[in-house]
């Protein structure tokens, strides 16, 4: 994306340097990295960042018009509708494709989700500082927007997870979160925050008041930054000792019903130069003339779980709930950046936070060589993974 850099970078590059920096992410926290971390961060170009950043406000915007939370009132599942709904997610995501427009030469981002839900906020934290330590980056780039600094970063997240709260009265909640694959982002949140991983089915309820057990002491629960994935929890049939719907005194942060206000569910309702073409496959009549270039996705899953990439007229037909499904135009991802071997593609997450207002402040990003990104699309593949996007300040 930027000649010199990229050459510079690639030039200086050695095995040695990528498993130090490896070795350090892994001994840093407790839990050590369970997905492959590319060997290079992706430098942006202004052009393209402004792109990104200008997607980025047109979406904000959309998503801040009290005309979306009316479009949006039925996403949520009515046995996963859980009471105590706030205004807004205090973290949200828009994930984009880097395209390429073939007759210009230039590259675009292309949304393909959004979601309100939190990411890699702390590992990527974390993640920005080691691949200073550990390869030659220029002091004037940097992963974060709107002039936040890392200091002012971990305070934001400080504000809208702790709060007013002692740490000691907030959990991070999951599903066995040992053994999720981005456990080392709950060990950098406890580092960064104090905030303790708990799983949702050791949570003691005591009346309206949740407890979790430290040092074999009950400790009420003040707020919950969730993590929990229902649509998951549903499938792992997991027990629990409270029941989602009934009023509790306790703050989620964010609210789950954001995971689904903010999601697949969304997409057809929003418009822009970025939005690829999308509709809800229980309000079409007649379907695409060219259904070879859209993929179908059910609203209610997530990681890519059902997800049909040859659609045909005749798989349409046979679906007996349309009302859960949308049907997307494909978006095709552009050879990006220049490797030793061949060119990676790129995915970019545009990573906010919500305060008085939506602020863009930090990124992740994941490069693939394969057909998707996924890693059964990139196996034994180099200078794939996750990453991160550094633009000049």
């Amino acid at each position: 994306m930027i000649p010199e850099l990229r050459k510079k970078f690639n030039s200086e590059f050695t095995v040695d340097k990528y498993k130090a920096f490896l070795d350090d992410l892994d001994t840093s926290l407790k839990y050590p990295v369970d997905f492959r971390v590319s060997e290079t961060p992706l430098f942006l170009s202004d052009d393209l960042k402004n792109k990104l950043l200008k997607a980025c406000d047109d979406l904000r915007k959309q998503v801040n018009d009290p005309t979306f939370k009316v479009k949006m009132k039925d996403a949520v599942p009515s046995h996963l509708n859980i009471p105590g709904e706030t205004d807004h997610p205090e973290f949200f995501v828009f994930d984009f494709a880097i395209c390429k427009n073939q007759s210009t030469g230039e590259f675009y981002p292309k949304l393909i989700e959004l979601q309100g839900f939190p990411t890699l906020y702390g590992y990527q934290y974390f993640f920005e500082r080691k691949i200073r330590d550990h390869f030659d980056i220029p002091e004037d780039y940097s992963s974060y927007f709107n002039n936040v600094t890392p200091d002012k970063y971990i305070q934001m997240l400080r504000d809208v997870i702790v709060a007013d709260s002692d740490p000691e009265n907030i959990i991070l909640l999951e599903i066995e979160p040992e053994k999720q694959k981005t456990r080392v982002d709950f060990a950098a949140t406890e580092k960064l925050l104090g905030v303790t991983e708990v799983c949702i089915s050791d949570v003691i309820k005591h009346g309206n008041v949740l407890y979790y057990k430290k040092n074999g002491i009950e400790i009420p629960i003040e707020r919950i930054y969730n993590r929990v994935i229902f649509d998951e929890l549903s499938r792992t049939e997991r027990k629990f000792s409270f029941d989602l719907q009934e009023e509790l005194n306790v703050v989620w942060a964010p609210h789950p019903n954001w995971f689904y206000k903010m999601s697949k569910y969304s997409l057809p309702v929003l418009k822009g130069e970025s939005v690829p073409n999308c509709f809800y496959l229980r309000d079409l009549t007649s379907y695409p003339a060219d259904l070879e270039n859209y993929v179908l996705k059910p609203l209610f899953s997530f990681a890519g779980l059902g997800v049909k990439i040859d659609v045909t007229k005749q798989m349409l037909d046979e679906i007996k709930d349309p009302e859960n499904y949308i049907l997307q135009e494909k978006v095709e991802y552009a050879p990006l950046i220049k490797t030793p071997d061949e060119y990676a593609k790129a995915e970019i997450r545009m990573m906010f936070i919500w305060q008085d207002e939506p602020i863009l402040v930090n990124n992740l990003v994941r490069q693939s060589k394969g057909k998707m990104l996924g890693v059964d699309f990139n196996k034994n593949k180099t200078w794939v993974g996750g990453s991160t996007a550094l633009h000049k300040m």
